[in-house]
């Protein structure tokens, strides 16, 4: 009888154990981690599509996280995303010709907001808007063009797929 106890005991803390590692897990890969909420100040973006970028979602330079998404909201006039980053104070020297794309981390992860600083001696202010965006490539997009094709098919012939030249190309007497 105690044997079949331990048993049971034993199946329980592994069970616990795992829901712990799945609690851990979960906590990790929705941006939950890392998360501190100190001084921030406001930018905005506008973006053709943003994905599945969520509220929460990391901003990064350099892949390192200096601050996240505060607001998306869809402006109906211009029927683009306008997307509100909380970029922490302690980073607030970046140029204000920054650009700022919505990438994905690996192949299937979580997107977030870059930011790839510029050379401008002025630095963005509290609510400033960044004029440079790069919109997110969506997977489906990509394997779509990769399976229509997009102009030259391989089926075509070499002689096909370039275009006629009218006149013969004239040496260039600066390679002889």
């Amino acid at each position: 009888m105690t044997q079949r106890r331990s048993h049971q005991i034993g199946t329980g803390l592994f069970i616990l154990l795992g829901f712990t590692a799945l609690g851990y897990l979960a906590t990790q890969t929705t941006s939950l981690a890392n998360y501190r909420q100190g001084p921030t100040y406001a930018l905005k973006a506008r973006f053709t599509n943003i994905g599945q970028l969520k509220l929460r979602a990391p901003v990064k330079v350099a892949g390192v996280r200096i601050g996240s998404v505060t607001d998306i909201q869809l402006e109906p006039d211009r029927l683009e995303a306008l997307v509100t980053l909380a970029v922490d104070r302690r980073f607030n020297q970046l140029p204000d010709d920054s650009a700022a794309s919505v990438f994905t981390s690996g192949l299937l992860g979580d997107q977030y907001v870059a930011l790839k600083p510029g050379g401008s001696p002025d630095m963005f202010k509290d609510g400033d808007e960044i004029i440079l965006t790069q919109s997110s490539v969506q997977l489906e997009e990509l394997i779509g063009k990769y399976l229509v094709g997009s102009g030259d098919s391989p089926a075509r012939k070499p002689e096909e797929a370039k275009p006629a030249d009218p006149a013969p190309a004239t040496p260039d007497p600066a390679t002889h």
